[in-house]
């Protein structure tokens, strides 16, 4: 059990050793994550699994943008792969991907007596290839058939990975990632602005967010209220954080005015700050109220930390600090 007699101690303590991730664990995944990659660029060996484009190769997801908390269970990738010439034609609930002919790889993943390329087929090549990968291996569709998810016997973690292609820019100089929506076609996407803007508001706040992001992640794990998506809190956060540039290097200073930030801010509609997907709350009103709640009565709880430490009381406040983040905290003494 960890003990401490301070706030500060009890905060280095619990993000060390409880919620941010062994530096050897993320080591070990991003060395795997490398192995992983470099099987998969040979696949395209046997003449017939689409042409990789390693350049577009992209870790994706909390792991990549360094906000994971305990346990590293899953690592995402999206796996690049060359559109041969290939078009795409934007639809009102869906993109289509439209194979060149004959000569282009993509042909032989149609759709049966269409000539658009099928995603549920591309994401079955991928989990065929992945199943000889390594001894043990299981590699199988995720229900939502958007990603496969590889399971190796030697390793605590699963890889997600997603297979994409690039758009060529447009009017705008943008691109975009296409990658698989469920359906058997494609959707837009693009990590590389949720990427850049973790890392610039980061950067502008002393390098203190993803702290921050992290406690609060684990905070809001616990069976005290609804969960919502770990994008959806992110983004939240980035949002109080990218007018700011002051974020405290002692998390606990920060979570009054974030909590009750989140409160009200969880109660509306939220901008897909990627620009592509519109609003990203999906959560129900009652899931809204209850968050939005358990928000305020914690920001109280944090208050009267606050207030106990400024008085000296460092057992009453670490107590209440055991209140607003549960067993795992740091004990007093």
């Amino acid at each position: 059990m960890n003990m401490a007699t301070t706030v500060i101690a009890a905060f280095n303590e619990f993000m060390k050793d409880t919620v941010n991730l062994k530096k050897a664990d993320t080591d070990d995944a991003r060395a795997s994550r490398d192995w992983l990659i470099g099987k998969m660029n040979d696949f395209e060996k046997d003449d017939k699994f689409p042409v990789s484009f390693p350049a577009i190769h992209i870790a994706f997801g909390s792991f990549a943008r360094r906000t994971k908390i305990r346990p590293l269970d899953d690592i995402d990738l999206m796996f690049g792969l060359t559109g041969q010439g290939a078009t795409y034609t934007i639809l009102s609930d869906r993109i289509t991907v439209t194979s060149s002919g004959e000569g282009s790889r993509l042909h032989s993943y149609r759709h049966s007596g269409a000539d658009t390329v099928c995603s549920v087929r591309i994401l079955n090549a991928f989990k065929n290839r992945l199943q000889d990968i390594a001894q043990y291996a299981q590699a199988d569709i995720r229900r939502n058939q958007e990603a496969v998810t590889l399971k190796l016997v030697s390793k605590d973690w699963n890889f997600d990975i997603v297979p994409c292609f690039i758009t060529s820019e447009d009017a705008f100089g943008r691109t975009y990632y296409l990658i698989p929506d469920g359906n058997g076609h494609w959707k837009f996407t693009d990590p590389r602005k949720d990427r850049d803007r973790v890392t610039t508001i980061n950067v502008q706040n002393n390098g203190n967010v993803l702290n921050v992001i992290r406690a609060v992640k684990y905070w809001q794990r616990r069976p005290t209220m609804p969960s919502m998506s770990s994008y959806l809190l992110e983004t939240l956060i980035l949002d109080y954080y990218a007018g700011r540039t002051s974020c405290s290097s002692f998390v606990d200073m920060e979570l009054e005015a974030l909590f009750r930030h989140l409160g009200q801010s969880v109660r509306y509609s939220v901008n897909d700050p990627k620009g592509i997907q519109g609003d990203i709350n999906s959560l129900s009103a009652e899931a809204r109220k209850a968050i939005s709640d358990r928000c305020y009565l914690d920001a109280q709880k944090v208050s009267e930390a606050r207030w106990f430490e400024n008085n000296k009381e460092y057992e009453k406040s670490i107590n209440k600090w055991r209140d607003v983040f549960g067993p795992f905290f740091p004990v007093y003494g």
